[in-house]
């Protein structure tokens, strides 16, 4: 009874520390390959070490050099940037940002974490939320200051702008049931730049700023394993550079922050099989899981592995979600005017993969589209349904129901907003493909690592894995499925990216 009351004190690294041995298997394979804890035995030393160049990496090592720390930033790919270059670059911030201010728009702390929160999905990161949403003004502010630009225009369209305009409603907030959570505002912060490429610009402006402070930046160099202390200690890494191996010694820490898993086909099979069925694999090639694996390998606990974004991007234009999107029982299953990350999680996750969307004369897709696939076109409902195979009377029951409450403004079932409710009346009448393998609907993961709210990296059993740290999408953060608005990708990367690189500067060297 004594040695057990003197061990219920202990951390359980301490024990296996003061035991001699590791039990866990991932963190045993990491100390049988410690070729670098031998003093001397380093090839490069740094105080920390960035794993990745995209958004989360490049906010961490900016904070972390603004901290005092040397910081080393490594890619595996001969470009920086990483999949936030590609995206619009949009960040969902709100709560009062200068930009909302200037626009005359209202927002609280309160309604914006209310609709992440409740639009989240079961079990949301309710700390991480809470937190970005009270210090989302000051983190726009931050981004200004980078150098990233935006202009003082909203937009009311519901699409990323393309005119200028910095500001827009970019997730599902004005749809059913999120008005009804929370009241809506505009969070969608778009940079300054030609066409979709926010993205761009933003990258060009945190990485200047990333070697304006000096952080040594290195390309080509692919992370391959952590070298681990016996007390769980992170110490450093071993990477390959040039076919060789080297050892990098971290001081202080390693932060990882090498995106997601979308591009290795294997890890999205076996953890994410509906993001497998997608037909467009979303993302910079780098999204390799490498950061993932390789905390795996120390001891890291994962979660949400299996999440991620389906985009099914119905609009612009916004006239088509005048029409009706159907599953293969020819029943609605969601507003059609919500956003189209939540339009994709429905289709992928609960519908297998497998949707319709049902059009008239009024409400068809451009003709010089290609990302929906034409199934089917009549004349009759009935015809359009024979032709499509759906159960006899299931198309002409369900369009039925839904105009005779469209006539009267209706919408009982999903609540549609005003604006694009009305009935589906006047032929042609059109089946369109919205399956995940058949039409253009990119998917990427959201899954990664267990973190604190300073991106400290947990174990199984909920403990820090000293010295180790992870932001983006290496981490399970902000993002979950349904993806409820674009912008909490990118946000999420640099707000909590910051975080990780100042904890990392801040930890006594080793």
């Amino acid at each position: 009874m004594a040695s057990s009351v003197d061990h219920a004190g202990l951390k359980r690294r301490q024990l296996l520390a003061g035991l001699g041995v590791a039990s866990a298997a991932g963190l045993a394979a990491a100390v049988r390959a410690q070729p670098g804890a031998q003093p001397g035995a380093w090839d490069m030393t740094t105080d920390v070490l960035v794993v990745g160049s995209g958004a989360a990496g490049a906010s961490a090592a900016i904070e972390a050099s603004q901290a005092g720390a040397a910081v080393l930033l490594i890619e595996s790919l001969p470009r920086f940037g990483g999949s936030s270059a590609m995206s619009a670059g949009v960040v969902y911030a709100g709560g009062g940002t200068a930009l909302q201010r200037a626009l005359g728009v209202r927002d609280s702390v309160e309604a914006m974490s209310a609709f992440i929160a409740g639009m989240s999905g079961p079990q949301p990161p309710l700390e991480k939320i809470q937190l970005y949403c009270e210090q989302s003004p000051a983190h726009f502010d931050w981004l200004v200051g980078q150098g990233v630009r935006y202009g003082e225009k909203l937009a009311t369209a519901m699409s990323v702008p393309l005119d200028g305009e910095s500001l827009y409603f970019s997730g599902a907030e004005r749809a059913w049931p999120a008005r009804e959570l929370a009241a809506p505002a505009p969070r969608g912060h778009v940079p300054l730049g030609p066409g979709m490429t926010g993205g761009r610009t933003l990258m060009e402006a945190l990485l200047a700023r990333v070697r304006a402070l000096g952080v040594s930046m290195l390309s080509g160099i692919e992370a391959r394993r952590l070298v681990v202390a016996r007390d769980g200690r992170i110490l450093g890494m071993e990477v390959s550079m040039n076919g060789e191996r080297k050892n990098i010694r971290a001081r202080r820490g390693v932060v990882l922050a090498s995106g997601g898993f979308i591009h290795n086909r294997e890890m999205v099979r076996l953890y994410a099989p509906h993001l497998y069925e997608c037909s467009v694999p979303w993302g910079n090639i780098g999204d390799q899981g490498v950061g993932i694996n390789i905390g795996i390998g120390a001891g890291a606990a994962a979660l949400r592995m299996h999440q991620g974004f389906a985009i099914v991007p119905l609009y612009p234009p916004e006239s088509v979600l005048a029409g009706i999107v159907v599953n293969a029982a020819a029943q609605r299953f969601v507003p059609e005017d919500t956003y189209y990350g939540v339009l994709g999680d429905a289709i992928a996750y609960h519908q297998q993969g497998r949707a319709w969307l049902i059009t008239d004369r009024d409400s068809h897709l451009p003709p010089q589209q290609d990302n929906f696939p034409q199934l089917a076109q009549a004349n009759t409902i009935g015809d359009l349904a024979e032709q499509l195979g759906f159960p006899r009377g299931a198309l002409q029951h369900t369009v039925a129901y839904y105009n005779r409450n469209a006539l009267n403004g209706e919408d009982p079932l999903f609540h549609k907003s005003p604006a694009y409710l009305r009935p589906l009346q006047g032929p042609p009448y059109r089946a369109w493909n919205l399956s995940v393998d058949q039409a253009f609907v990119p998917a990427h993961t959201f899954g990664g690592l267990h973190t604190t709210v300073d991106g400290q990296v947990l174990d199984g059993f909920g403990e820090a894995i000293p010295g180790l740290y992870a932001a983006g999408r290496t981490a399970a953060g902000l993002p979950a499925a349904p993806y409820i608005a674009s912008g909490l990708s990118v946000g999420d990367c640099t707000f909590f990216g910051r975080r990780a690189g100042l904890a990392a500067a801040g930890r006594s060297a080793a």
